[in-house]
């Protein structure tokens, strides 16, 4: 099997469109590849979440890093790094890409924002943007730090988010393109398509784009395709429908005092033994350990 780094920029240069769905541990980046998907968005608000921290930096680099090496040990696809803006300066990023290397992590997508950052539906447009020129550097850094060729770092673009515009939008993503990012995320936090499809058509060049329609859900994916976009994101969706059924269930048996009526509508213990592949370590306890030291079935 290829590298995962060689898988996702095969996603990202497929010549059709792509798509990758969240996960935030190493149980629901499993549940993501066992539903047939081909790469993974490592969401910085799901992975906060998780933590029940708000997604604001207040969950560390380095506790992000340790959910990643669970991430990419439990699957055999690619993963996308929502990297925020790269936890820090260009050193900072220079030292995440190492590490993130060393976990077998595809790629990052760092956004032109400042740090700490805020997430971008909390009064984005009210939130400033970094120097281009800071950010450009923040690219390079990472362009010249990663050791495998075939690591991709995508420049996220918050203009539009801002409320600056389609030309600031197109500016910032030419000048992340020549800094070396090997594609741009547009983001927009509007309605429909409409910013998406409009800077699709001033976008005449060969990098790829990826957008995250968090709040345009209702377009038809083949819009997306017809526009030209490689990678579509689907951002927070097992987080959010985790975080339905867990409370459902709890103030259902909060209610009934009792497990009877959830039992047969959730999932059984050994579906989790499944997924945390208990199998392997009985085969190999067959292997590796004499009978009696083996533990009873």
């Amino acid at each position: 099997m290829a590298r995962k780094t060689t898988q996702f920029r095969q996603l990202l240069n497929s010549g059709g469109i792509e798509f990758l769905l969240e996960a935030h541990d190493g149980m629901s980046a499993r549940i993501v590849e066992e539903a047939g998907f081909k790469g993974i968005w490592g969401s910085g608000l799901c992975i906060s979440a998780a933590m029940g921290v708000r997604d604001n930096n207040e969950a560390s680099w380095t506790q992000v890093l340790e959910v990643m090496e669970f991430m990419s040990d439990a699957t055999s696809i690619p993963i996308l790094l929502d990297a925020d803006t790269g936890y820090g300066n260009f050193n900072n990023v220079r030292r995440l890409v190492k590490k993130l290397e060393q976990r077998g992590v595809a790629a990052m997508c760092i956004e032109d924002k400042l740090f700490p950052k805020t997430n971008s539906f909390i009064k984005g447009e009210t939130q400033p943007l970094a120097d281009v020129d800071e950010f450009c550097g923040k690219i390079k850094a990472a362009k010249d730090t990663q050791a495998d060729a075939d690591f991709c770092v995508v420049a996220r673009v918050e203009a539009l988010i801002t409320g600056q515009g389609q030309d600031e939008a197109l500016r910032r993503a030419d000048a992340y393109q020549r800094a070396g990012a090997d594609a741009i995320l547009i983001h927009s936090k509007k309605p429909t398509a409409e910013e998406i499809l409009a800077f699709m058509g001033e976008w005449r060049d060969t990098l790829p784009v990826v957008i995250v329609p968090t709040t345009y859900f209702n377009t038809p994916p083949e819009v997306f395709a017809q526009a030209g976009i490689s990678l579509v994101i689907w951002g927070n969706h097992l987080m959010r429908a985790s975080i339905t059924a867990m409370q459902l269930t709890a103030a259902r048996i909060n209610r009934d005092r009792s497990l009877s009526g959830v039992e047969q509508e959730i999932a059984t213990v050994k579906e989790i033994f499944r997924l945390q592949n208990a199998q392997e370590l009985a085969q190999a306890e067959e292997r590796y350990l004499p009978a009696h030291g083996r533990p009873p079935l």
